[in-house]
């Protein structure tokens, strides 16, 4: 019994001496609040920068030129697409796309 004792108080010191809190982990300032919020994380981001490139982007998507449409058009349409390889997208699309308006 007196040995289970002496064991149990040996098995206590060695056991504050290895899991001693050191004050070098809490010199982080990262220690209390690890995490921090969305405005900062993303302050180093110009959001102007960022909002005007979104912004013409959607721009771009929404307002393209005739001849892009064309030839999206072209080359959903597989008779087309073929008629494009020998005489090009402006012709393929007259040859196809104008035929169908009309009928």
């Amino acid at each position: 019994m007196r040995t289970l004792i002496i064991f149990m108080l040996l098995a206590v010191l060695v056991m504050a001496a290895t899991c001693y809190e050191s004050h070098e982990s809490i010199e982080s300032h990262e220690y209390l609040n690890p995490f921090i919020n969305r405005r900062r994380a993303n302050d180093f981001i110009q959001a102007d920068a960022r909002l005007r490139a979104i912004f013409q982007e959607r721009i771009r998507e929404r307002h393209k030129a005739t001849q892009e449409h064309q030839r999206e058009n072209c080359e959903d349409f597989y008779p087309c697409k073929l008629y494009n390889l020998q005489h090009g997208y402006a012709a393929a699309y007259r040859h196809d796309m104008g035929r169908r308006r009309t009928k």
